[in-house]
């Protein structure tokens, strides 16, 4: 139920929420009326978050700077199965932001469909929709998504690899490692939620996300001032890929996803957002000791 929640969400705040709901409606419903039980949860649930998306979508119309979803790290059962390519790709960052151009039937639709193999007539039960129009609106959603490029998938050693490279490169004082490592037709978006400075647009563009991140990690005093401190940096899989957790004074301050391609870094979602990084924050901390990089900011 979980997994379902914040593949439509993106927020395991919410996740949470909804599940709480249904459960809540379970015990309040009628039971002995109820024929198939995982049905008609899944049909609550999915309506609820049917509810969440829509409002959702006004919210961020007054959401200062870009939204991102929350991370989530390897392991917390938000993310579900994992068993297919499909389940992996669908709880990506990379794929949870691109689904956020889905129209709310879209989204449904496809991560019932790929993520979990719903077959169109359970679908079109749940929305209360046929299933020839279930079928559409599940090839509208693929076509929306087909134009972008396929994930590579790697395992945790070949995670920290990408991780080393990448903030070896970001601390080298140069573009030029950089821009190697990117894509040319890479994007790089923020989410500091007006809480934290964070850059409002899009970067697109390997040059443009090099200088980018090099006045990022360019050391300074007043770079330490601002985040209170020398941030520690380590190599985690978040969302099933790479990323760097980064921690001052045993507080997470931010999360990079690297989407890693065989064209190479195709996008780097950096969430700073301290409120989309306190569930991380308890996994972090329950997880512990960890060993840190061995590179020095």
């Amino acid at each position: 139920m979980e997994a379902i929640a914040y593949r439509l969400l993106g927020s395991a705040g919410d996740a949470e929420d909804a599940v709480q709901d249904t459960y809540l409606r379970w015990h309040a419903a009628d039971r002995e009326r109820i024929e198939t039980p995982e049905a008609w949860l899944t049909k609550v649930l999915t309506n609820l978050c049917l509810n969440q998306l829509t409002s959702a979508r006004a919210r961020r119309e007054t959401y200062v700077g870009q939204w991102l979803p929350e991370p989530v790290l390897d392991g917390d059962r938000m993310l579900g199965p994992a068993d297919t390519f499909e389940q992996r790709e669908s709880v990506s960052m990379a794929m949870l932001t691109l689904m956020e151009r889905l129209s709310p039937n879209e989204r449904v639709v496809y991560v019932l469909r790929e993520a979990f193999g719903y077959a169109h007539r359970e679908i079109a039960e749940i929305l209360d929709i046929t299933e020839s129009n279930c079928q559409q609106i599940y090839r509208r959603s693929r076509q929306h998504l087909a134009a972008e490029r396929s994930r590579t998938e790697i395992d945790a050693v070949a995670a920290r690899k990408i991780v080393e490279e990448f903030l070896a490169a970001a601390l080298s004082g140069d573009t030029e490692p950089l821009i190697r490592l990117l894509a040319d037709d890479a994007v790089s978006v923020a989410d500091g939620g007006g809480k934290v400075v964070a850059r409002r647009t899009p970067i697109i563009g390997a040059m443009g996300i090099a200088q980018y991140l090099r006045g990022m990690f360019q050391r300074s005093d007043s770079k330490r001032a601002l985040v209170g401190g020398d941030p520690v940096f380590y190599a985690v899989v978040v969302n099933g890929g790479p990323a760097v957790l980064v921690e001052v004074g045993e507080q997470i301050i931010g999360v990079l996803c690297l989407d890693a391609t065989p064209e190479g870094l195709a996008s780097i979602h950096i969430q700073v957002n301290p409120d989309k990084l306190q569930r991380i924050a308890r996994q972090w901390a329950a997880a512990g000791p960890h060993r840190p990089l061995p590179a020095s900011w």
